[in-house]
This record gives structure tokens, sequence and C-alpha cells, in this order.
């Protein structure tokens, strides 16, 4: 075989060029847009560097002090909401709502946390806000909470609130007060006074005969038509009792089941 001729001296032999990996159209924009994200990028964190990030719990924005509880789950009720609450409970203590809203001896508020209404002194309210919103329970008297279809409904805790304001009472008779306590409606039977000119489907307030407030509920007739009932009719539907706290413990505290 023939050997093969050496180059001149001073002359590097030249290789073969290799040729470039195809390129689909396809993948050279794939590459450009890349490229065009990855340089957006770099602009924007040169131009607006990130901001640290808030602790849970203790973040703030301009104009809303106390962050963890007003602007997280504690805040002022919306006109909606305000209004569903008022209007139940005017249907308890009717005009009197005005001095449950403007009391004269200490300013109170409500507020939400959790689906939960609390009515609450604006100094306590102010405090709160040092408490971070993943610890804070309850503040002031809790008197109703929002269902899950944003239905509002008064809770036990509105009765110290509904008791002294109320427009219509009906007191139980001491042989009745623990078919009452046990959540069963208010029979005749039961029925030891009642207030006059007391209307159908009115709120009520269920006293004891010594006026000791037991719960309250929807009256079912009105004063003149409870003289007229047997002693096995409804005078008053049931809707909340004092022997909640004990049948219904769990419910009563926010997180208690966890």
């Amino acid at each position: 075989p023939l050997s093969p001729v050496p180059a001149p001296l001073g002359i590097r032999p030249r290789h073969p060029q290799v040729a470039a990996p195809y390129r689909s159209p396809t993948s050279l924009v794939i590459q450009d847009e890349a490229e065009g994200v990855s340089a957006a990028r770099r602009r924007r964190s040169t131009q607006h560097p990130a901001r640290p990030r808030a602790r849970k719990g203790h973040g703030e924005r301009p104009g809303h002090q106390g962050l963890a509880v007003e602007g997280g789950k504690m805040r002022p009720l919306e006109e909606a909401e305000i209004q569903q609450v008022f209007e139940k409970l005017f249907k308890f203590v009717g005009k009197n709502l005005k001095n449950i809203v403007d009391r004269t001896d200490q300013p109170h508020c409500f507020r939400l946390h959790k689906k939960r209404v609390f009515y609450v002194r604006e100094d306590m309210m102010k405090r709160a806000t040092n408490i971070a919103r993943d610890e804070l329970v309850a503040l002031g008297v809790c008197v109703g909470k929002f269902t899950h279809s944003d239905k509002f409904r008064l809770t036990i805790g509105a009765l110290e609130l509904l008791a002294t304001y109320a427009k219509h009472k009906m007191w139980v008779k001491p042989t009745s007060e623990m078919s009452f306590l046990y959540g069963n409606h208010l029979l005749k039977s039961g029925l030891g006074r009642i207030t006059e000119n007391t209307p159908a489907n009115q709120g009520v307030v269920i006293f004891s005969m010594s006026d000791v407030p037991l719960g309250f509920g929807i009256a079912a007739k009105s004063t003149q038509d409870c003289r007229k009932l047997d002693a096995g009719s409804i005078v008053a539907f049931h809707q909340a009792d004092v022997g909640e706290y004990l049948r219904a413990e769990d419910d009563m505290v926010q997180g208690k089941k966890e």
C-alpha cells in the first residue's frame, strides 16, 4: 500500500469541517423565548428587588395597624353582614338596638373572627392588635356566627345582651325548666307569664320565675292566642338555652375539637 505523503514543513494539515447538528425552527424559537424570559427576569430583579417577607401573623400594610387582627381573620363586618346581624337583634330588642350600638358607658363594636361575630369594647379590640391572628381564639362576647351558607344566627352568647334589652319575655314554670334546658320547645303547660302585646313570630327571651335568663326563642302565638291554647300546644320555639354550655361544650370554644 502507498504511504501517505507528508505535509510540507511549516504547513498544518487541514482537518475536515464537522457539520453543525441540525436544529429545527421550533427548537430555535423555544430557545429564543427561554433566553428572553431569563433576560426579563434579570431586568425585573434588578429594577424591583424582592421585598423581605413578613413573619406569619406579624405582617402589616400601610394604613392597617394590627394587620394580624384587622386584615387577617378578624375584621369589621361588611355592610351585608352587619345588616343580617342587626336584623336578628332587632327581632328581639326592637328600637333598643340603638342602645347596643351607641353605648354611653363604654364604646363597643362588632368584629368578625373565624365566622363568629363578637361584641367587644373598643379599648379591648385595640389591645388585641398585639396578638397574632393564629393565637387569637375569642374576643369579647360571641353573639352569633355565620353558617357555611353565610346565614347569620344568634348563639347562646347573646343571651345576656338580649335579656338586658328585650322587649318581649316569657317566664317558664319550675317544673318545665329542665325540659327547656334540654333543647325542647316551650309548651303552654310550662308557661308561667308572658309580656302583654307580644306578637306571634317575634323574638322572646325565656326567664325562670326568679327572673334568671335561661335562653331565647321565637313566639309561636301572640299573648291573646296563648290564653286560648291547650296545655300541649307550643307557645315558643326553642333557639338557644344555657344548657348548651354543657351539651355543646366543644362547639363553644374554637379549636377545642382539634
